[in-house]
């Protein structure tokens, strides 16, 4: 598995727009995609944690040079105060249904 965590943050307000892009990019089926987590930090409202789970390195790549990718992209930057940072990599260890 191959994923990206991003660290960005929010226009005031602009909470229920991103989770409206966030439920945009579930919809769409983006091949690959595993998994998507936004986390919204404690200490502060604005600031958030995204992570996103491809199924491998290959599906991560065709998402990130696609069209339809890079019109996701624009979109969320103007919800945001400036460019998130982005964080790729492998993954190494996944626990997964820890009942």
């Amino acid at each position: 598995m191959y994923g990206i965590v991003a660290r960005f943050r929010l226009k005031p307000g602009m909470e229920g727009q991103v989770i409206e892009q966030m439920h945009a990019f579930e919809v769409a089926k983006v091949p690959g995609t595993v998994a998507t987590y936004v986390y919204q930090m404690d200490a502060d409202a604005n600031e958030y944690y995204m992570a996103v789970v491809f199924a491998s390195k290959e599906s991560y790549v065709a998402n990130a040079q696609s069209s339809e990718q890079d019109a996701r992209y624009r979109q969320l930057l103007t919800l945001l105060e400036s460019e998130p940072e982005w964080h790729d990599g492998e993954i190494v260890y996944a626990l997964k249904d820890a009942e």
